[in-house]
């Protein structure tokens, strides 16, 4: 075959296509809109991260099957379904209009290449290995452990070991991938996803980190959608057991730390009683990382020397919440609100009535520390209609105290 024309694309604002909404779609939209792509998806069904972007509005969804009409006016195609007729109609239609068209099926069908990427900073290496993914890989690797000022050896982990009775080989570990900048992973969690055979991952992991995985590794999207497609804990504890039962290394990549508000514990309770062996990754934790990132320090020197972080999932009257909200609303430090969006107003009321005076600063911050990071703030009593006025969206953490202020950058 012919040398490659190794190029890099200028995408932001420009109609790109994906064909698909499965695992492949999941791991290639994330790069595409960080890019800035203008992206629509045509497919009959999504998985529940892509599903949760289109609800997002940061994708079209056409819910239906490819229509050669579809690559009308677009730069490039993603092909990203395993049916090779259904992928070559595409890539036909994207030929006869001379638009590169990328496939997911058969790399020797395609005009277009996906490189093996790593990013670091404002640095993106991108690998071709010549129609070997493996050891595009493996080059990829070497220069981001480079970059890294890492190498494998310093930063090898304890692995568990299997107990008796157990399954050699196979293994499971909670990484938490951090508050939405896929750099903010640490050095150990990027290390356990690329060795990874199986990523189950969370609707809140840095998508590009996905876009970096090993090719071969099986993607499986494990989102929980606010209200919408999701699957069960009961299922996501399953498919860790069972492909670690299988003999591979498994990645749970969880948004966030695994153990804050992130159903961890159920999942490490799960391997320990199937006899898998199971690490944890600790991740840097939004409650503290997204208002640190919008300069909110959760304390501050004669400002606040506590803060309180809630689960605001459940409206402050629902039964099932454990939240003793009248003692959170007379504490003087710091409240930091997660998954509260939605009972918002409820639980401004409930603050205020318990004494917490309607004027404190509060700041709701929506996808915090990634390029749609947006922020409102306003005093408690107000913060509601704020967030409501500004149309801003889940995920988003909320803080109340005069730490919102206490910077005033």
């Amino acid at each position: 075959m012919t040398e490659l024309y190794p190029l890099a694309l200028r995408l932001d604002g420009r109609p790109v296509l994906v064909v698909g909404g499965g695992a492949v779609a999941s791991r290639r939209v994330p790069a595409l809109l960080s890019a800035g792509a203008d992206v629509t998806v045509v497919s009959p069904e999504l998985t529940p991260t892509l599903h949760g972007l289109a609800d997002a509005g940061r994708i079209r969804w056409e819910r239906r099957l490819f229509t050669e009409s579809d690559v009308d006016g677009t730069w490039l195609v993603q092909v990203a379904v395993d049916d090779p007729a259904a992928a070559q109609r595409v890539s036909e239609a994207a030929e006869r209009q001379r638009i590169f068209c990328v496939r997911a099926d058969d790399r020797t069908a395609a005009t277009a290449w996906t490189p093996a990427v790593t990013r670091r900073g404002p640095v993106t290496v991108a690998v071709l290995g010549g129609g070997d993914p493996r050891r595009a890989v493996a080059t990829r690797d070497a220069i981001a452990a480079f970059l890294s000022g890492w190498t494998g050896a310093a930063a090898s982990a304890t692995a568990a070991t299997a107990p008796e009775g157990g399954h050699p080989g196979g293994r499971v570990a909670l990484v938490g991938a951090g508050p939405g900048d896929p750099e903010l992973v640490t050095v150990m969690g990027r290390r356990l996803l690329a060795e990874a055979d199986v990523v189950v991952a969370d609707r809140l992991a840095p998508g590009l980190l996905l876009d970096e995985l090993r090719p071969d590794a099986e993607l499986i999207d494990a989102a929980k959608n606010p209200y919408g497609p999701a699957r069960t804990q009961e299922e996501i504890n399953q498919l860790l057991v069972d492909r670690a039962r299988q003999g591979k290394a498994v990645v749970r990549l969880k948004g966030g730390d695994p153990f804050v508000f992130g159903r961890g514990g159920e999942e490490v309770i799960a391997c320990a009683e199937a006899g898998v062996p199971v690490t944890v990754v600790p991740g840097v934790t939004s409650a503290i990382a997204v208002p640190a990132g919008a300069g909110i320090p959760v304390t501050h020197r004669g400002v606040a020397h506590e803060f309180t972080v809630v689960s605001g999932h459940l409206a402050p009257d629902d039964p099932e919440s454990l939240v003793n909200w009248p003692a959170v609303a007379q504490q003087a430090g710091t409240i930091v609100v997660l998954m509260g969006l939605r009972h918002l107003s409820a639980i401004a009321a409930t603050l205020i009535a318990h004494g917490r005076p309607g004027v404190t600063p509060a700041a709701v911050i929506q996808e915090g520390t990634t390029a749609s990071e947006r922020r409102v703030t306003a005093t408690l009593a107000t913060i509601a209609d704020a967030v409501a006025g500004a149309g801003l969206r889940a995920p988003a953490i909320t803080v109340v105290g005069d730490v919102v202020t206490a910077l005033r950058r």
